[in-house]
């Protein structure tokens, strides 16, 4: 199979992810943090052992600030519902995903008001100013994706959030298509709340997910349980990470994600980053020579975009494209709205969708080359 659809989560995994995960399984599969046995402070190591190394790739001081969740949703769910109060006011983009508008939209119910401020492809200025013009005295907090998952423009969200730091608002950028692509330093950001999705740009396992804390503002917690300190405490701790860890963390999908981060780290962020955009700029080169193409967005150019692309045929529907790619050809994308009508409302695409093809580091051009061929078939 060609695997295209790395924007959901990419694949193949690395062999040493694979290899880690089957090693805890069949070894050190006790609980963290839940005996004093030798297991279970093996497995306990594993869990803060990557902790670690996502402070080092993030560049965080106290890497108990690096809070382990089930995905990116629920690591935006968490600085959402665990920041906003009724009577708050919050700016989000115009390209977010479900995982923010859902939960928003859930809060507008309760008294919590809401602006989208326009993204305008390849125009920071404008963008920046977008947001400035939405902030009211009651703005609380600013989200702003890394990335776009359906188009793959990057919205100026350092700037975004540098301006939001000038006005005392908390910022939050969901980095699920950003993570393992661009290169973050929160050490000197004004990013207050990063959330990863460790399976896709990470390289590990699904079920992984990531919440980094760059601030004081700490969220309230989504969830009160077990975690293994203060037990004769009827209340939930408030020391990090545990006040956010409650019940048993994932194990295997975390050692994994440490394996993950290892294999970015020595191919290089940017490396990677620059090999899939090249391969998204060779795929929009040749689909812009096909006169039954429609792109929407500009030339995906370095440092303006992440390697994503989107399209649709004129005359098709997104999901035939995309069905026939797979049962005739064994190319596997994505076709629909990708759980992002912000996004398409914002490129005049929510009517219909688009296909959407994301390489990814194990991506080659033959694969990209064979793609187009089959493309080109379907449509002429």
């Amino acid at each position: 199979m060609i695997y295209l659809d790395n924007g959901a989560t990419t694949f193949p995994k690395p062999a040493s992810v694979v290899t880690e995960v089957n090693n805890v399984l069949k070894h050190f599969s006790a609980n963290p943090g839940r005996g004093g046995h030798k297991m279970a402070i093996k497995a306990s190591e594993i869990v803060y052992n990557t902790r670690i190394k996502l402070a080092e790739m993030f560049k965080v001081s106290d890497p108990s600030n690096v809070i382990f969740t089930n995905n990116c949703t629920n690591a935006l769910n968490t600085v959402i519902k665990g920041v906003l109060m009724s009577g708050d006011h919050v700016i989000i983009s115009s390209l977010e995903h479900n995982a923010v508008l859902r939960p928003i939209e859930k809060l507008r119910k309760s008294g919590v008001s809401f602006s989208i401020a326009e993204v305008a492809e390849n125009d920071s200025e404008k963008t920046v100013n977008n947001f400035r013009d939405c902030i009211q005295e009651n703005t609380k907090l600013v989200i702003c994706t890394a990335a776009s998952n359906v188009f793959g423009i990057k919205p100026p969200f350092e700037r975004i959030c540098a301006l939001c730091h000038q006005y005392g608002i908390l910022t939050c950028v969901d980095a699920a298509q950003g993570g393992g692509v661009f290169d973050f330093n929160l050490s000197a950001s004004s990013i207050d709340y990063l959330c990863l999705a460790g399976h896709k740009g990470l390289y590990g396992p699904m079920g992984t997910g990531v919440l980094i804390i760059n601030c004081d503002t700490v969220p309230d917690s989504l969830t009160e349980g077990g975690t293994g300190s203060n037990s004769a405490d009827y209340n939930q701790p408030l020391v990090l990470p545990d006040r956010f860890e409650s019940g048993t963390v994932n194990c295997p999908g975390i050692a994994g994600l440490g394996a993950g981060i290892d294999f970015i780290n020595k191919r290089g962020v940017n490396n990677i980053y620059r090999h899939e955009l090249n391969l998204v700029q060779l795929m929009y080169s040749n689909l812009k020579e096909m006169d039954k193409v429609e792109l929407y967005t500009d030339y995906p150019k370095y440092a303006c975009y992440a390697p994503v692309i989107s399209f649709n045929a004129k005359g098709r529907d997104c999901e035939e494209i995309a069905d026939v790619l797979s049962e005739k050809y064994n190319i596997a994308v994505r076709a629909g709205l990708h759980c992002a009508p912000l996004a398409h409302k914002s490129m005049n695409t929510f009517d219909r969708g688009t296909v959407r093809a994301v390489p990814s580091i194990f991506t080659t051009k033959q694969d990209i080359y064979r793609f187009i061929s089959a493309l080109y078939k379907i449509i002429t």
